[in-house]
């Protein structure tokens, strides 16, 4: 694999990341009637369509065309599951605990991800170690809504 392929590659898999913690928000928030936790949710997702952003334009700069969003299956997967989980239980601790959980997931993939990305791009890595400390600090944020 060339060193183009290789940095297509790292910033799919961030962009990814990125997208599918965006599209949780988007298929969540109507479901949530808390003020406080929509807030919470609400400034989440400005701070990934700002990484988001970042990767378009990194993207644009190293002329690598059309990133790639999650595929419709995987979109639909995620819609699904989210509405199947919520049709019965609407309640914020049980959101929460839902945003927790892919929360944590995307944490688990940006680990992952700098470990097969080694050595690829640094700044890729940075916008990388920016999408790992923001899922920590939402893990944080949301914990105190699972009381």
């Amino acid at each position: 694999m060339d060193e183009k392929e290789k940095i297509t590659e790292y910033i799919n898999a961030i962009y990814q990341n990125i997208k599918t913690a965006v599209q949780s928000i988007e298929d969540i928030i109507p479901k949530v009637t808390d003020s406080k936790f929509q807030k919470e949710l609400a400034s989440e997702q400005d701070k990934y369509l700002a990484l988001e952003k970042e990767c378009e334009v990194f993207a644009k700069a190293e002329k690598i065309e059309g990133i790639k969003d999650n595929n419709w299956f995987e979109k639909a997967k995620l819609w699904s599951s989210i509405n199947m989980s919520t049709m019965t239980d609407k309640t914020t601790r049980h959101i929460a605990e839902l945003m927790l959980l892919g929360t944590f997931m995307g944490f688990l993939t940006c680990i992952k991800d700098q470990a097969d990305h080694q050595g690829v791009s640094s700044e890729l890595d940075e916008l990388l170690t920016n999408l790992k400390s923001l899922e920590r600090k939402n893990i944080d944020a949301l914990l105190p809504f699972l009381v």
